[in-house]
């Protein structure tokens, strides 16, 4: 009779844990919410935003519910206005936010949707605080930085963790803080005060703070130095914040020793320093993370209810590594652009064209494209760079043109759109890009000589693209039409509604003032280009395409702000499928990959 109970309770707690999996009782749990700081040393831009990203995504496959924030300590409201110079390119959200683009690496990595008051600036807390003292909120104090500013600070981030980026509409259990920059920045100060405060308020079981930092390797001496690091941990805590794990950054794999020295010197335990080495793609930093026991460390320091192993989210983040290191055949895409210096101004459209070539077991090879060199005025003043340029473009299975504010170099991404569609190259225009293809149309097709956009000319006899009746050229910042709007498809016959599925509409992102005058889209229609999609209303041009070519789309919106790496954006998708010769193939299976 005990024997027989006891199968049965075996049985019973067998097919208990069937039905209830460890991580569906974790994901149900209640606990206050956690908060883990990522703070930076030594030098900016040292990935800071890719490390954050990659804890989030592990601990999303554990089956806990992620956000994640930004803070960017310039006085600027948002990103808007940048130069891609300055921080790269501009990302936009669902609700208009123009933000930086380490929000694109978190929704990119956590497959979620952010909103603007997920990216703190200094510009942002200050004007709210300016307004409540307006308001009065502050009447008969004095307006200082402690505690008024560093109050609001707080408050920001315990409201934004809250609220929910998921699809389920779940309030998060983690909440992910990049602070930019580095510690002993002027500018972030009344931040890193907000945060020694705020770790007492959250409690130590609920709060941690990882500081990544530069481990150099001097070619003089080929020595891995820890120096920097050791400075830069004494810094943080000279300010109040003790470093729960140390993430080194090198160029080469770090050896043991060296991680015993931080490890001494910095006042953590060996296994609190975590070594990230430059790899071949992003996709394998989780991965190393994980491989370093960081499941573990946070199990037990935020006492998270969680396993040892990650879910299956993470096995297939590795296999996706795996598979992208082993990739042999190559296709290469001409972006053709006016800030090709920096690739960080192009970000998301790297992203999406890898997404795509990762999907068509393909590697990308991105090749940036000055448009200014295919210009005339190059031939004549340095016919090197002209001719190498026009060489690059030749020798592309695809041509790219993003989008771009401005006159400088528009006439040599009229000469590439020209050259693509003469050559039936496979083209992709978004934004400007789609709007330069009008006009290059409507000059070398409908002879329309003088067309142009009122951007660049604003008395041109044939205003191609003009001005939006409700932008205000007044005040610069946030006056766009910003963020996701609804594209419905008007025929059956398009080649972009078969990539997205067949469906009747589509919601993608946009960051535009200027559109397809409308009122001349019938001449266009008569000649072959089409206008296979539009807004709600039926006034806005969003999507072009040309009769009788391989792959020649246009689209008004930036499809790359919503590319995943499981999930690419289709009209990428199909410009890589286009570059390969397996577009027709693809359509024909109803749009389903080809077995991996």
């Amino acid at each position: 009779l005990i024997c027989d109970i006891v199968m049965l309770g075996r049985s019973a707690l067998l097919t208990a844990g069937r039905r209830f999996p460890t991580r569906d009782l974790c994901a149900a749990t209640h606990f206050p919410m956690k908060y883990i700081l990522v703070t930076g040393g030594v030098i900016s831009g040292i990935g800071k935003g890719i490390i954050a990203s990659s804890i989030g995504t592990i601990l999303k496959s554990c089956g806990l519910r992620v956000t994640a924030i930004k803070i960017d300590p310039y006085i600027n409201i948002d990103a808007g206005t940048f130069s891609p110079y300055e921080h790269g390119e501009v990302f936009v959200l669902n609700d208009g936010g123009e933000v930086d683009l380490d929000l694109g690496n978190y929704e990119r990595f956590l497959d979620i949707n952010l909103y603007k008051d997920n990216n703190i600036t200094t510009g942002k807390i200050y004007q709210h605080v300016i307004n409540k003292e307006r308001h009065g909120d502050y009447l008969g104090k004095t307006v200082q930085v402690v505690p008024h500013i560093t109050d609001v600070v707080q408050e920001w981030v315990m409201n934004q963790a809250k609220v929910p980026v998921d699809s389920d509409k779940k309030e998060p259990q983690i909440c992910v803080i990049e602070l930019g920059g580095t510690i002993g920045d002027i500018e972030g100060m009344p931040f890193v005060e907000a945060f020694r405060q705020f770790q007492f308020k959250a409690k130590r079981e609920n709060f941690c703070n990882i500081h990544v930092s530069l481990v150099p390797q001097p070619n003089a001496t080929g020595e891995q130095k820890t120096k920097p690091t050791q400075n830069s941990v004494r810094a943080l805590r000279g300010l109040g914040l003790s470093p729960d794990l140390i993430v080194c950054r090198s160029t080469k794999p770090i050896e043991m020793a060296v991680k015993e020295k931080i490890s001494m010197f910095c006042h953590v335990e060996p296994e609190q320093v975590i070594f990230i080495h430059d790899v071949s793609s992003t996709y394998r930093v989780p991965i190393l993370l994980e491989e370093q026991g960081i499941i573990k460390y946070f199990k037990q320091r935020l006492n998270l209810p969680i396993d040892d192993q990650p879910s299956d989210l993470l096995f297939k983040w590795k296999k996706m590594a795996d598979r992208y290191e082993r990739l042999l055949k190559i296709c290469s895409i001409a972006l053709v652009g006016k800030y090709t210096k920096l690739s960080d101004c192009y970000a998301s459209v790297f992203k999406a064209l890898e997404h795509s070539a990762l999907a068509i077991n393909h590697k990308l090879n991105l090749m940036y494209i000055d448009s200014i060199e295919l210009e005339h005025s190059t031939e004549v003043e340095n016919p090197v760079k002209y001719h190498q340029a026009w060489q690059k473009l030749c020798k592309a299975d695809g041509i790219l043109v993003p989008g771009g504010f401005g006159f400088r170099g528009t006439e040599g991404k009229l000469q590439a759109i020209s050259w693509a569609r003469k050559k039936k190259k496979p083209f992709l225009g978004v934004c400007l890009g789609m709007q330069l293809a009008v006009v290059e149309f409507a000059r070398n097709c409908l002879n329309w000589k003088d067309a142009n956009s009122t951007e660049f000319d604003p008395n041109t006899k044939y205003p191609v693209v003009i001005d939006m009746p409700e932008h205000n050229p007044g005040d610069m910042g946030g006056t766009m039409r910003l963020g996701k709007r609804r594209t419905v498809f008007k025929t059956e016959d398009s080649v972009l509604r078969k990539l997205y599925g067949d469906e009747d509409f589509v919601e993608e992102r946009h960051r535009h003032r200027y559109e397809v005058n409308p009122e001349l889209t019938g001449c266009f229609e008569e000649r072959g280009l089409k206008f296979v999609g539009r807004d709600t209303e039926g006034s806005r041009m969003e999507i072009i395409e040309l009769e009788n070519h391989p792959y020649f789309v246009g689209v008004q919106f930036h499809p790359e702000f919503s590319s995943r790496p499981m999930k690419p954006s289709p009209p990428y998708l199909g410009l890589l499928l286009a570059a390969t010769g397996t577009l027709s193939a693809y359509l024909q299976r109803g749009c389903k990959l080809s077995p991996r």
